[in-house]
């Protein structure tokens, strides 16, 4: 029991820091610029999704494949992974399109002539729903728990692929800062930069004060703490259990990169280079991944 505690623990201060810390940090700078660098940012997107890409499909989705090619799980595995993952995708796809299907229309400058996706960091969060409320106080507080619904289902499936990843491992208390968990935390820890000062600068922008508001965007990321002990707990529990928990992990992933964080970043800054990023950032991947 001492020991699974402890695990949990690692699992908490490790997400912890990928999540509240990282989102807490681009609060700060938010608060500070007051401003964000769309080409800077669709950079750290599109690396950090091209590397979130390459853990995925090189590490979480083919271990369960090496499992059962060790005679670990059985023969239909493959099919187990596909359903988990296509389960993930779709659970997080049908709940961010019930999100924007209440909010968009809300918001003035969202219109037919508008991309169907997000294409700044405020729509992907839902902070222009937040701002168009502010004056009125009994919408303003409904804006403010859709936006914080919106970032929990961002953040919620990054901190399961970090503790379905960790799940895999024997011995955590020291593999801690090794493997494809500690390789996760890092990279969403670095994505949430950019987000925290997404959180943060409409919430000073509409008159709260700097210090409130960052704590509030930080306290934004606990859900990634949340979504690494589900995905830890389930994968814990035996080895189908771990299937799902990578699959369903994965697919959610899945659809943050691809629904989410790339068509973002492209539309954020209209160039090759975010595809660039991407490309790096997979090769990156799969050499961490590798070694």
């Amino acid at each position: 029991i001492r020991q699974k505690l402890m695990e949990y623990l690692a699992i908490i201060i490790i997400t912890f820091i990928s999540g509240v810390v990282g989102t807490g940090i681009g609060g700060v700078i938010g608060a500070v610029l007051r401003r964000d660098s769309n080409k800077i940012v669709s950079l750290l997107l599109s690396f950090a999704a091209g590397i979130m890409l390459a853990v995925v499909c090189f590490d979480l989705m083919s271990e369960p494949i090496e499992m059962m090619k060790a005679g670990e799980l059985p023969n239909y595995t493959p099919l187990i992974v596909a359903a988990a993952v296509a389960g993930g995708y779709a659970v997080v796809w049908l709940l961010n399109f019930v999100i924007d299907k209440r909010t968009n229309h809300e918001v003035k400058h969202i219109d037919e002539a508008h991309p169907a996706t997000a294409d700044s960091l405020d729509e992907l969060i839902h902070a222009d729903h937040y701002q168009a409320h502010k004056k009125s106080n009994n919408k303003l507080f409904v804006a403010g728990i859709v936006m914080l619904s919106a970032i929990a289902l961002h953040n919620l499936p990054e901190g399961m692929v970090i503790g379905a990843s960790y799940s895999m491992v024997e011995n955590l208390t020291s593999s801690l800062f090794s493997g494809s968990g500690f390789i996760m935390a890092v990279v969403i820890g670095l994505h949430n930069i950019p987000e925290g000062m997404a959180v943060s600068v409409p919430l000073i922008s509409g008159g709260m004060g700097k210090i409130k508001a960052v704590l509030l965007t930080a306290l934004s990321g606990l859900p990634t703490v949340l979504g690494a002990l589900l995905g830890f707990a389930l994968g814990g529990i035996n080895s189908i259990m771990l299937v799902v928990s990578l699959g369903f992990a994965s697919g959610a992933m899945l659809y943050v990169v691809f629904g989410e964080l790339l068509p973002e970043a492209i539309l954020m800054w209209k160039s090759k280079l975010p595809a660039l990023a991407v490309f790096v950032g997979v090769i990156c991947g799969f050499l961490l991944v590798m070694f």
